[in-house]
Order: structure tokens, then C-alpha cells, then sequence
């Protein structure tokens, strides 16, 4: 049986730093109309039917032994950096750079090409969130998350005597279906913050050529293509998008083309998003959800809605953290981890050292078990988010951490600190306007379910939400599932940018970015630098999992404090995330990407 593990729970990390006007003069749009004229077109190109992902100063994103390169995923530039969870997704967005595009525009280019070439992890028919920050400091969050339809409700599920949904259907087919978020929401900030010397349809040209022209099949998506076998069995059409016209698995560096999906994005493309939300695609949505037993309806299509507010903001040794906020929990406990690590000198400890991994591991303990007592979608339920928050009951809580003995923690009362959180991309330039964005279709190729001619596969967002009817995150008609999606930004003291990152990982994100963030603030490292450092977590309450980095006198040390040690059987892996990043350092832009994944940044 096919074990569902949020390991596979995705969320596109795409870094953009770039140079852009937010306007420009008449001359000036003549002369961008130009180029764009010249360089963004759907064009029928026949690529090699075997190759390998490459540029042209010879790095490799495999080896001969299609081993996944750790070198090379770097890149500086002047005007702009793109980091992406792939490297034909960066080069999307560098395109619409040339073609005058802003930063919007660039992200939106972005996350519409990772969903052709990350069909496993994100596509058209799941959701997300969206951080942006313009030049003068005006901060944006954009919510596109994904939304339980109107018929769900808390008691819908048949659970086993172990409080589990029988037979999985929260995790697979159609009832495990939430109404998508994701076109909408790009259409949304395209439309909004876009620079408006582009059409939808030329930003979306490069997604719609990596999908009629092709993409070479990396290790990364071989293996979670045979990952999902058995959900090939319960739904025939998945197929479609995992085996090749022979029935057969693809092999790596093989073409692989989705014209189905190419014609899909077409047609989005000049109707915009009531293309999708409307008319026969949305037909086919729902037939595709109900004949596998789901309740999404038209509309429930029709009736989805972009939602914008501000982002959460906190402190952390003197730099602003920007981050989302509710239905992710993400940016809450992000924000909240390092308010309790801000009490402690961490930098005095090596970043191997027994006394930093029994901080982490008690710090994230107690951030989880707020997590499960507290969070919910803040419409449907009160969530004390401004307690968590607050910088008195992170010190309570760090007071709790005993430097010598690993302890178990009751969720604590927030409530008295009130005042009345799987891919991302981020996009910057160097005037300070910034774009951090996370999308998702959740675990694996997400549902299992394939829309026929259309050539996307729907989201499981469903299993997201807790089968628990007592649960403040249990599912209702119209409610968002919890989320860990964490795309952020990190400001220096006077408010100039110093980095923008976010990572895919699941529950894993919110130790994922912190420690990334405590990386670069507390150990001085370069975003690369920072990606690249081993990671661990500890979210499951009883023992630190590990990917590497740690001596044998450091797990000594850490069992003796109490802790349980176990080290992740595939060592340095995508279980730890895909982080992208771009930092602002010494006048330049510095582009950051996880050779956990196939991540690549490039700059120009």
C-alpha cells in the first residue's frame, strides 16, 4: 500500500531578484512592446528526445549516475536573480525580466511554468499564498489557498478506532478535492501589481511552450512518478500524465511533453481565470471530483475568492520578519520560533553542536504542540495569534527550556499575551520590491485524479484538514486547511531588504525557515551557505530526525540529555525541503537553491 507522507507535501520555492520600473514613459512602453513582440511567442520547437538539464558554463543538474549535482545552483547578478524550484521555471521568468516585466509579472511567468514542469508537486488546480513588498514599503498578502466545498462539514468521515478516515478518502479521490485557488490567485496579482506592459497571455507563453515543446525528466520526478503506483491502480487516468505512449515509465532525462495541458493554459490565457472557473473546464473539474465520489460543485468554482490583507511581522535580533498569516500557520510559528530562540546566544554554539540541536528540538516542540491546540481558519474559529506572538510568552516559554534535559510541553495560554501558518518562488530587486509566493496540489501528484484533455491532475487539499469534528482546523463548506506555507521576508534594521526565501516540505517548512533565517542572522552565512547547512526537526514530540552533520560524541551527547536520535535513511533529501532564496549582501544579489531538489538560480 502506497504510504501518503507528508514528505511528498509540496510547496514551490522560486527566489526573483530583479531591476524593474514600477512605470515608464510612452518611449518606454513602445520599446518593451518591441521585445516582447520579438521574444515571447508559442513556438513549436523540436527538442532531443533524451537529454539532460544543463546550461551553457557546463553544469549539470545530474551526474552519469543520475545523481542529483550540489554544485552550481548559485547565482549573483546586477539585475536580476531568479531561483526557482527548476531551471526552465527561472529561465521563465527571466524571459518576462527582458520583456519588461516587474517582479509580479516574473512570479506569475514562474509559478505558471512549475506547474508543467513540477506536475508531482504544484498545477493549475491547487492554491497558495503570496507575500508582496513594494519599494516603498507597502506590504501585501495574498491569499489563494484552497477551500473546503460548500457540502463538507465536520462529520462527514467514517474514522477507524484509531481516529483515522477509513479507507483514506481524505488523502486520495474525490472527496479528498478542495475547490482550487491557484489560478485565481496568480490572475489576481498579475492583474493587480503586475506592470501592466504585458498580457496575460504573454506571460503565460513560456509555461505554455514548456508544455507543447517539453521538459527532460529529472531523478527527482522519475522517482515520484513511481512513488504513486498504486494510486495508478484506483485511478486510471493518472497514467496519463506518468507513463509514457508505451505504458511504460519515462527514464531519466527522457522528453516529456503535455500538449493536453498546453492547450489548457491556452485557453486561460485569453479568458482568463473564468476560463478555468466557467464553462466546460470547470464541467470537467467537477465530473472528474464526482465520479470518484467527490462534492465539489460549479458553484463552488464559480463562487471562489482571492482574499488580500497584510502579512504577519515580527523581530528577530533587530530584523523585521515579514510572513504569512492565517490559514498558514507557517509565518505565525516561524515568527514565534525565533522569538523564543532570541533569548539565547545561539551563535556561541557550532551549528553541529548538541547544545543548538536540543534548543531547536525544544523550541519546535512547544511551537507544535501550539500549533495543534490553537490554529484554524481565524473565520471559522478564534486563533490568538497576536499571544503567540508576543515577545513576553516567547520568553515564558524559553524559560521553560532546561539547557541539560530534553522535556515533554503542554500547549501554554496565549490568550494572555492578546492584544483585540508544496513549491515557492520569491522575486526582488535592488530598489527593495519584493514577491514571495508558495503553491501547492499538497502530497504527490495530489488527489490522483486527472481532468481528461485537460492534462492536470486535482488537488487532495482535503487531507490537510483534521478528521477530528472537535478540531479547531476540521473541516466545513467554505473553510481553508491549516498550512505551514512560510514564504517570507527579512529586512535589516533600517527596513532596506536583506533576503526573501520560502521552501516546499510540509510540517517540515516552519523548522525548515527558521533555521535557514537563524543561518544567515546568527552564523553570518550566505544564503547558499545557509541552504546548504544539514537541517533537523522535531515535530512529531519525540525524537529529533536528522539528515547528516552530527558526530557521534553530539548524538551521545544529545541521547544523554534525553532526546531520541534517528537520522534520516536517504540522508541530504527533498524530506528537508527545497528552500530558494535570494539575499541582498555587499551591493549585490545572491541567489540561493536546494540541491535537495532541483532547484537552480540565475541571474542576469
Amino acid at each position: 500500500m502506497l504510504k501518503f507522507n507528508k514528505i511528498f507535501a509540496i510547496i514551490l520555492c522560486i527566489t526573483i531578484v530583479m531591476t524593474f520600473s514600477t512605470g515608464c514613459n510612452n518611449d518606454d512602453k513602445v520599446e518593451r512592446n518591441q521585445i516582447k513582440t520579438n521574444e515571447i511567442k508559442i513556438e513549436e520547437i523540436e527538442k532531443e528526445s533524451t537529454g539532460v538539464v544543463s546550461d551553457n558554463s557546463g553544469w549539470k543538474l545530474w551526474d552519469d549516475e543520475n545523481h542529483l549535482t550540489k554544485e552550481g545552483r548559485s547565482a549573483t547578478g546586477k539585475g536580476a536573480v531568479v531561483s526557482s524550484g527548476k531551471y526552465e521555471a527561472s529561465q521563465a521568468g527571466l524571459e518576462i525580466i527582458k520583456a519588461g516585466g516587474n517582479a509580479v509579472d516574473a512570479a506569475i511567468a514562474t509559478g505558471f511554468a512549475l506547474c508543467v514542469v513540477e506536475p508531482n508537486a504544484t498545477g493549475i488546480a491547487g492554491g497558495g499564498c503570496m507575500i508582496i513588498r513594494n519599494k516603498e514599503g507597502k506590504n501585501v498578502y495574498i491569499d489563494f489557498r484552497e477551500t473546503a466545498p460548500s457540502a463538507a462539514n465536520p462529520y462527514m468521515w467514517n474514522l477507524d478506532s484509531k481516529g483515522k478516515v477509513a479507507n483514506g478518502e481524505n488523502k486520495s479521490g474525490g472527496k479528498s478535492v478542495a475547490v482550487p485557488g491557484q489560478v485565481a490567485g496568480l490572475i489576481y496579482a498579475f492583474e493587480k501589481y503586475g506592470s501592466g506592459n504585458l498580457t496575460l497571455e504573454e506571460v503565460m507563453t513560456p509555461a505554455i511552450n514548456l508544455a507543447q515543446n517539453g521538459f527532460y525528466v529529472t531523478p527527482t520526478l522519475l522517482k515520484d512518478m513511481k512513488s504513486v503506483k498504486d494510486m495508478m491502480g484506483k485511478y486510471p487516468e493518472l497514467k496519463n500524465l506518468i507513463l509514457n505512449k508505451d505504458g511504460n515509465y519515462y527514464n531519466v532525462g527522457d522528453l516529456y511533453k503535455n500538449k493536453d495541458l498546453a492547450n489548457t493554459l491556452k485557453l486561460i490565457s485569453k479568458e482568463g481565470k473564468d476560463g478555468f472557473y466557467t464553462g466546460d473546464m470547470a464541467k470537467s473539474i467537477v465530473e472528474t471530483a464526482k465520479k470518484y465520489g467527490g462534492i465539489i460543485t460549479l458553484e463552488d468554482l464559480a463562487n471562489y475568492k482571492v482574499e488580500e490583507s497584510e502579512p504577519l511581522q515580527g523581530t528577530y535580533r533587530g530584523k523585521t520578519i515579514i510572513s504569512s498569516p492565517l490559514p498558514s500557520s507557517g509565518g505565525t510559528h516561524v515568527i514565534q520560533s525565533l522569538n523564543i530562540l532570541e533569548n539565547f546566544d545561539i551563535s556561541k554554539y557550532g551549528i553541529y553542536s548538541p547544545e543548538r540541536y536540543h534548543l531547536l528540538s525544544e523550541t519546535f516542540k512547544m511551537v507544535y504542540e501550539d500549533r495543534a491546540k490553537y490554529m484554524g481558519d481565524q473565520e471559522f474559529i478564534d486563533v490568538p495569534t497576536f499571544g503567540l506572538l508576543n515577545k513576553y510568552y516567547a520568553k515564558a516559554l524559553a524559560d521553560k527550556i532546561d539547557m541539560n534535559y530534553s522535556q515533554e510541553y503542554k500547549a501554554d495560554d496565549p490568550w494572555i499575551y492578546e492584544h483585540e501558518d508544496t513549491t515557492h518562488y520569491s522575486v526582488a530587486d535592488k530598489d527593495g520590491n519584493m514577491v514571495a509566493v508558495t503553491q501547492t496540489i499538497n502530497w504527490t501528484f495530489g488527489s490522483g485524479l486527472v481532468v481528461d484533455d485537460y492534462g492536470f491532475v486535482l488537488n487532495n487539499e482535503i487531507s490537510d484538514f483534521s478528521p477530528e469534528s472537535d478540531s479547531p482546523n476540521s473541516v466545513d463548506g467554505g473553510k481553508k486547511p491549516l498550512s505551514s506555507m512560510s514564504p517570507t521576508i527579512v529586512l535589516n534594521e533600517d527596513s532596506t531588504p536583506l533576503m526573501v526565501l520560502g521552501s516546499p516540505g510540509g510540517s517540515r517548512i516552519i523548522p525548515t525557515i527558521t533555521q535557514v533565517i537563524s543561518n544567515v542572522i546568527d552564523y553570518d552565512m550566505d544564503i547558499q551557505e545557509a541552504i546548504d547547512t544539514y537541517r533537523m526537526y522535531d515535530n512529531t514530540k519525540d525524537k529529533i530526525v536528522y539528515e547528516g552533520g552530527i558526530s557521534d560524541e553530539t548524538i551521545n551527547k544529545l541521547e544523554a540529555m534525553g532526546h531520541k536520535i534517528e537520522k534520516y535513511e536517504d540522508g541530504y533529501d527533498k524530506h528537508f525541503g527545497g528552500v530558494q532564496g535570494v539575499q541582498y549582501k555587499n551591493g549585490k544579489l545572491i541567489g540561493g537553491a536546494d540541491s535537495r531538489r532541483d532547484g537552480k538560480a540565475l541571474g542576469n
